[in-house]
């Protein structure tokens, strides 16, 4: 009788283990997801910026120094390996970016372009998109990074190595104060 008592035991457990496993996988799968649709908007964006460039470049060319800059933003953009990375290279790119519309401001021909007005409204709407994986990132993040550290469920990650993730976090100075980008004519 103990016997199958403790089998039954140790059945329940194994049945435990294996369900909270399977649960800390899927939140590591969908917050890799989540990161995944993070990357892939940047490099939406990434792929709108040299066209935003181009159109720019046409009007206000001798710009050389902020088109070197926005250059070098991109690149480090494109070529960030973690969420930390990129936050500190899309806070630089940000700051470019204000760079760049700032010289707009100089250009009334170049605000009415068709071309470079269709180019800055796409490029609020991956800005939007953004905001919007970055909250479900940092969300996924937050479940993820709570269920590897309540116990008994830590006992579970500690047991397979499951490792927490980082939030996607801007920096300080970042969130003093909010991009102004206008594209008013």
């Amino acid at each position: 009788m103990i016997g199958w008592i403790i089998l039954g035991v140790l059945v329940l457990l194994s049945l435990w283990v294996a369900a909270t496993y399977n649960k800390l996988v899927r939140l590591q799968v969908r917050a890799e997801e989540a990161w995944r649709g993070i990357d892939t908007l940047l490099r939406k964006r990434a792929d709108l910026i040299p066209n935003l460039v181009e159109t720019v470049k046409g009007y206000a060319g001798h710009e050389r120094e902020i088109f070197e800059k926005i250059a070098q933003a991109r690149a480090a953009t494109l070529g960030a390996k973690n969420p930390r990375e990129q936050a500190e290279a899309d806070n630089a790119l940000r700051e470019t970016l204000k760079t760049l519309f700032a010289v707009v401001e100089n250009y009334p021909n170049l605000k009415a372009n068709e071309n470079f007005i269709a180019l800055q409204r796409s490029l609020e709407g991956v800005e939007e998109e953004l905001a919007r994986s970055r909250r479900y990132y940092n969300a996924v993040v937050r479940d993820l990074n709570s269920a590897i550290k309540v116990f008994p469920q830590n006992l579970v990650a500690q047991l397979f190595h499951i490792q927490g993730r980082d939030f996607y976090m801007l920096p300080d100075e970042a969130l003093a104060e909010p991009p102004k980008v206008s594209f008013s004519r």
